[in-house]
């Protein structure tokens, strides 16, 4: 991938204050920073398969695409979730670079990310999510109460001239780390 697609929904600068700042702008794995802070991490898969594209993550394809393979995990510590996890791929880069997201199951993707150094990471950016983002009602119906807009993260990984676009959402339970 020669160029960055513009993102124009979500910041680059860091606009989060406190103690989540840090977690947004780390560059590494967020499975492994998280096992670091809270021991071992499980991949609770909510759902993978076809959806239709977000509107703030159309920019990220060239053309025009009905529809998008899906990928959307918890990150768990013991029954308590720290992260939702959102991943786009088109279907075309599944057959290409990708086709080992499909394979997944309960693996963390980062592990695979962050393993392969033809893999390019992106810069990341932020955004807080208000109450009616897809991504905060998804996030939010994983939880026994309703959250107040959510903070979240994401950033294109690239293979060649194959995007994928991974956002991570952070939970309350991540505060307490």
């Amino acid at each position: 991938m020669n160029t960055i697609p513009r993102d124009p929904h979500w910041c680059a600068a860091p606009v989060a204050a406190g103690p989540l700042r840090r977690w947004l702008t780390d560059r590494g794995s967020l499975t492994a920073r998280l096992e670091q802070h809270a021991g071992e991490i499980k991949v609770k898969v909510l759902f993978q398969g076809l959806r239709r594209v977000n509107q703030d993550e159309a920019f990220l394809f060239a053309s025009p695409v009905a529809r998008v393979l899906v990928r959307e995990v918890l990150l768990m510590r013991g029954t308590k979730a720290l992260v939702f996890a959102h991943t786009v791929v088109a279907p075309s880069a599944l057959r290409g670079a990708w086709r080992s997201v499909t394979a997944l199951g309960t693996r963390p993707l980062g592990a695979a990310l962050f393993a392969d150094p033809r893999i390019a990471r992106f810069p990341l950016r932020q955004k807080k999510l208000p109450l009616l983002h897809p991504l905060h009602r998804r996030a939010a119906a994983q939880l026994k109460k309703q959250p107040p807009p959510l903070w979240a993260r994401r950033s294109i990984f690239a293979a060649g001239n194959s995007p994928i676009l991974v956002s991570e959402v952070f939970l309350p339970a991540v505060y307490d780390l």
